[in-house]
């Protein structure tokens, strides 16, 4: 029973000490996201649900939920910013080439009529992000909008 308590005891000073240290935050501003909003052209029912289902994962712009404080459920947030970033990014949408925005868009397409995105983790805590048919049926309207002018246009040689 001792060492149970000794056990504990380290565990809880470890857990506090770790509460001191964490992940660097993806705090940048909407500023990041407007040449996607320009190049894409959403109307405003489908900037919104963009903003408020796929902005947090998807973009410089993350709004952090209260539990973020707490080690190491922030390591894990931050991982999965990092993730959603490294698959498909708005804010970094003028560094992509033509047939990668394409791309990005047919996963886009994909990933939303299949009820893949938003992910449940995510949406379990932010009920306010779970879409709908007609938001999906939005969104996917859009995205193919958006594919058929990356289609159509000059492509480098």
């Amino acid at each position: 029973m001792k060492i149970l308590k000794k056990l504990l005891l380290l565990f809880l000073i470890i857990f506090i000490g770790a509460q001191f240290f964490g992940p660097e935050k993806n705090l940048g501003d909407l500023s990041s996201v407007e040449p996607f909003f320009s190049d894409t052209n959403p109307s405003k029912e489908v900037e919104a649900i963009l903003k408020e289902s796929c902005l947090d994962c998807h973009s410089d712009v993350t709004r952090y939920p209260w539990y973020n404080k707490i080690t190491p459920i922030n390591y894990w947030l931050a991982d999965h910013v990092a993730d959603g970033k490294k698959h498909f990014d708005m804010s970094a949408w003028d560094g992509y080439s033509i047939k990668k925005k394409d791309h990005k868009f047919e996963e886009l397409i994909e990933m939303v009529e299949q009820k893949e995105m938003p992910l449940e983790s995510y949406t379990f805590t932010h009920k306010e992000a779970n879409l709908t048919d007609a938001q999906i049926a939005a969104v996917v309207d859009w995205g193919k909008k958006v594919r058929l002018k990356y289609s159509l246009g000059p492509r480098p040689q």
